[in-house]
């Protein structure tokens, strides 16, 4: 019995759709003032589209000329120059209905009245939508608006919402509408639209909040991500019709399947909230994890991004900074102690080296004076040297340690240079002991 009422029903709606758009072909060839009020329409087109070519040009040039603008009225000029045309029939065809209006039949207007109406929707949606981001988004913004706008101008809102209303779709038990699903979709949209907003607010208030630390901000910002969406998310299911409580069951044994596939990333997931929660790395850190040493630009729910000296970007996961010796460089301070071990002759006075070698070091830009300042020992009797460490403190890891100490090196270089320390370095003398020259000279003198 269902399927004999829903049938006819569709058939009928099919069969009115058709005859509306019979009725508006034969509006096209039919002489009267519709005909008339067509052509006034393309004539208004023509003249919009004409004069855009006229004035693009013009409207450009004056915008450049704008140096001390912001930057959004400069956006707005370009999406108004983008859309001259549309702007010039919208004006035209409200110029010519209003006037119509005074001077004739109302009914004469009627198609001028629809059309001016459509063109101002469409250009009050498109400007409008500039300011939706995400582009796929702002397309179906865009298309659902214009639909609903020329539905509404055309009158025929009321037998569209009847129509879509009556396209049932079966899913179980469930049956929803289309008309449900349209208003499900455009209702999660508009939530993900506010979301975002929320979203983006909060980050910018989190992120200037100087009583809070990097890494707390960090767990702020992903804790307020997950309740904004997960409120959109479960708004969106029960939109739709569905009982959250019958998926309680079967949410829980998938839950369990998948969390056996899903182990190391749960597994850095709670690692990541570990490292937020204990704060023992932060961006902005100096770290060393096995051959990797740079900061930490970003903390990650999985991962945590580390930025090395080259460029590199390695993303570690989270479960590796908690099971694994990590070097922070910068925990507590940021204060960091380099040696250079080197050695001189023994012929040069050891005192001497010492001074030398400190106020080389203290020469240099990024070596501390105060409260650290650069010490030199000897650590002991080589060889062919007297061996001695140089000890300095640093507070900017960050800008590279291989740099600072081949900057030290050349000091030191300079310094000796200078001062007329020499740098042993090991010689070797080799003989040959079947030189006929050699063997001869030790006859004679046996």
């Amino acid at each position: 019995m269902e399927e004999n009422t829903d049938v006819p029903g569709l058939a009928e709606h099919l069969t009115a759709l058709l005859d509306k758009g019979g009725d508006l072909v034969q509006m096209f060839l039919t002489p009267g003032w519709r005909q008339n009020q067509i052509l006034i329409v393309l004539g208004l087109i023509a003249l919009a589209w004409l004069l855009r070519l006229l004035t693009e040009a013009r409207v450009q040039g004056w915008t450049r000329d704008r140096d001390g603008w912001p930057k959004w009225r400069l956006r707005m000029m370009v999406q108004i120059r983008q859309r001259l045309g549309l702007i010039y029939f919208a004006l035209g065809a409200w110029a010519v209905y209003l006037v119509m209006q005074q001077v004739t039949w109302p009914s004469r207007s009627y198609l001028i009245g629809i059309a001016a109406t459509l063109a101002t929707a469409w250009l009050v949606i498109a400007m409008l939508s500039r300011f939706v981001q995400n582009r796929t988004l702002r397309r179906l913004l865009t298309w659902g608006a214009w639909i609903y706008a020329t539905l509404f101008a055309l009158e025929v809102l009321d037998g569209t919402l009847a129509f879509l209303d009556s396209l049932v779709l079966g899913v179980g038990s469930l049956s929803l509408s289309v008309l449900t699903m349209l208003k499900a979709l455009l209702m999660i949209v508009a939530l993900l639209l506010l979301a975002r907003l929320l979203t983006q607010t909060a980050t910018r208030s989190l992120q200037g909040n100087e009583d809070m630390s990097p890494s707390m901000r960090v767990l702020a910002i992903k804790a307020v991500q997950v309740v904004v969406y997960g409120f959109v998310v479960i708004t969106g299911i029960r939109a739709l019709g569905f009982d959250l409580t019958g998926l309680a069951l079967l949410s829980g044994a998938v839950g369990v399947g998948i969390g056996f596939g899903l182990q190391k990333v749960v597994s850095n997931l709670v690692s990541g909230i570990i490292i937020l929660l204990d704060r023992s790395i932060k961006p902005g850190d100096v770290i060393s994890l096995g051959e990797t040493f740079g900061w930490i630009d970003s903390l990650g729910a999985r991962y945590v991004s580390v930025v090395t000296r080259d460029g590199k970007e390695y993303l570690i996961p989270n479960e590796d900074l908690i099971t694994s010796q990590v070097v922070n460089w910068s925990y507590t301070n940021k204060f960091v102690r380099l040696d250079i071990h080197f050695g001189t002759s023994y012929g040069d006075d050891p005192h001497k080296v010492r001074a030398v070698a400190v106020a080389a070091a203290k020469k240099v830009s990024r070596v501390l004076s105060q409260p650290n300042p650069p010490v030199c020992h000897i650590t002991g009797f080589g060889d062919s040297s007297v061996d001695y460490i140089l000890r300095f403190w640093i507070t900017d890891p960050s800008d590279g340690l291989t740099n600072i100490k081949g900057n030290v090196f050349l000091a030191l270089w300079d310094a000796f240079q200078e001062n007329g320390i020499s740098i042993p370095f090991p010689q070797r003398e080799v003989r040959h002991l079947n030189d006929p020259a050699r063997a001869g000279n030790s006859t004679e003198n046996g």
